[in-house]
């Protein structure tokens, strides 16, 4: 008898094991990762072998060397409307910018010790990511390149509750804050967006510890963002790359359960959106539209981030946002990478000419430029926002969102008095003594900093005028003749 009870309480104790280690596992604290009101400090140390592998690793994988490979310039498309075949991955449709790094085929793991507030992590998985910003800082032999950190890739640890962390080295953006203030509006504005903050990075690549300035630490999506802000993290999370034109199984890359080989959720969508009710029936194309998808939702989100400028995601690139199948709401849209946000690109040195002739599809939208207010001139392959935009119902709640957005979040001075708060307090490691020197930094000169914060305020007092011109309109509407 006391063997059997014996052994019933070592099943009990077995059974809740996973209860126990689950109780164990520390909550994110965002207060120490992600903090408001300070610049954190991080060292890296990579063993020389280590950082040698990395760029055998990118040579073999994108036939790129480190300080040997600039970044090409695209001229205008040829005749024929397309870009050359060597710069359209496999299975991109015509007229989208080239992808050099995808999901299945990103650069290599290796081991790395990392040092913060005096405690140290050893053999945490470092890996370089990104695309044009890290093509482009590795050609041209800059340090200050975006990276990912991964505290379980080869040992079962956390840090402060995170297991992956996102590094951002504000690529295209001498203020170094649009990451950040992005992000923030987003959020401000019931936008779930990841955390982030504003970090010292410190770098041995196998020749002693270096300063690589100021980087902006993002929250990964699929390790505790999802679970924080939504409350529930059960459904698929996908990264797709994808016009949402068609399905396919590899634009839509799984962040979690990826054993479980079911994208019938995210198929489900995209046939809902290209079904042929929307012509025909246009409330049963709603109807079974929003059954998969959170429609206001994204229609929320694509007013802000078009009132902000932000060209470097979905309606002109096919790529930087998340899809959550959260629970009785559809796969809801999640904003990703917004280092291009708010911004006219003028000082951004785009390597594209300021008109583009017109898209395969008729459209002239120049390249590195964001949606006009009107969604007038979206790419027709953006079938999302163009049908979205096409439907009068849609297109009202649209409009009201902007001007929700200007009236609530959209605040010039309070903006303004946020970039001169974020300024001052990166101002002592950007620039001075102690601040960025190439080559671990992309600003060319010190100045370069003053005169980002200066064209980004200059660009937010723009942007308002311009919001505030459109909502002057009659109804604010462009005359859609293929409107329902």
């Amino acid at each position: 008898m006391k063997q059997s009870i014996k052994g019933l309480i070592i099943i009990a104790l077995f059974c809740s094991l996973p209860q126990l280690w689950a109780q164990k596992k520390p909550l994110p604290n965002y207060d120490l990762v992600f903090p408001e009101n300070r610049v954190n400090k991080l060292e890296i140390k990579i063993k020389k072998a280590d950082w040698d592998s990395i760029g055998n690793d990118m040579k073999k994988k994108f036939k790129t060397e480190f300080g040997k490979s600039p970044m090409p310039k695209l001229g205008p498309p040829p005749a024929g409307g397309n870009f050359p075949p060597n710069f359209l991955p496999k299975g991109t449709e015509k007229g989208m910018l080239p992808m050099p790094i995808g999901s299945d085929d990103e650069p290599r793991y290796v081991e790395a010790d990392i040092l913060f507030n005096g405690r140290a992590w050893h053999r945490v998985g470092f890996r370089l990511k990104g695309n044009s910003s890290l093509m482009s800082s590795w050609g041209q032999g800059i340090y200050k390149i975006p990276f990912r950190l991964n505290f379980d890739k080869f040992t079962k640890e956390d840090f402060f509750g995170f297991t992956e962390l996102s590094m951002s080295p504000a690529f295209h953006d001498n203020s170094l804050i649009r990451e950040k203030l992005a992000t923030d509006l987003f959020r401000k504005s019931g936008i779930p967006s990841a955390r982030t903050a504003f970090y010292q990075i410190y770098i041995d690549y196998g020749k002693g510890l270096q300063y690589v300035g100021i980087y902006t630490m993002v929250e990964v999506i699929d390790d505790t963002m999802v679970k924080t802000q939504f409350g529930d993290d059960k459904g698929n999370i996908y990264k797709p790359e994808s016009t949402f034109q068609r399905f396919d199984e590899k634009q839509f890359d799984k962040k979690n359960h990826k054993k479980q080989k079911d994208w019938s959720d995210v198929q489900a969508f995209v046939a809902a959106l290209n079904d042929s009710t929307r012509k025909t029936n246009v409330t049963t194309w709603r109807q079974n539209l929003e059954k998969t998808f959170d429609v206001n939702h994204f229609l929320k989100w694509l007013a802000i981030n078009t009132a902000i400028t932000n060209w470097d995601t979905y309606g002109a690139m096919a790529h930087n946002h998340y899809l959550y199948n959260a629970p009785n709401r559809g796969l809801v849209w999640i904003p990703w990478d917004n280092n291009e946000a708010i911004s006219d690109n003028t000082a951004m040195k785009m390597p594209f000419p300021k008109d583009m002739p017109p898209m395969p599809d008729g459209n002239k939208m120049p390249l590195g430029r964001g949606l006009s207010l009107s969604l007038d001139n979206v790419p027709n392959h953006f079938i999302l926002i163009k049908y979205l935009a096409e439907d009068k119902a849609y297109y009202a709640k649209y409009l009201n969102y902007i001007k929700e957005f200007r009236e609530k979040n959209w605040n010039t001075n309070q903006i303004n008095s946020q970039i001169d708060e974020y300024a001052q307090l990166l101002r002592p490691y950007v620039i001075g003594t102690k601040g960025e020197k190439a080559p671990y930094s992309h600003l060319q000169k010190q100045q370069d900093f003053q005169e980002g914060i200066e064209a980004l305020k200059k660009q937010v007092l723009k942007r308002t005028n311009e919001i505030d011109q459109f909502l002057k309109q009659p109804n604010s509407l462009v005359v859609r003749t293929s409107a329902h």
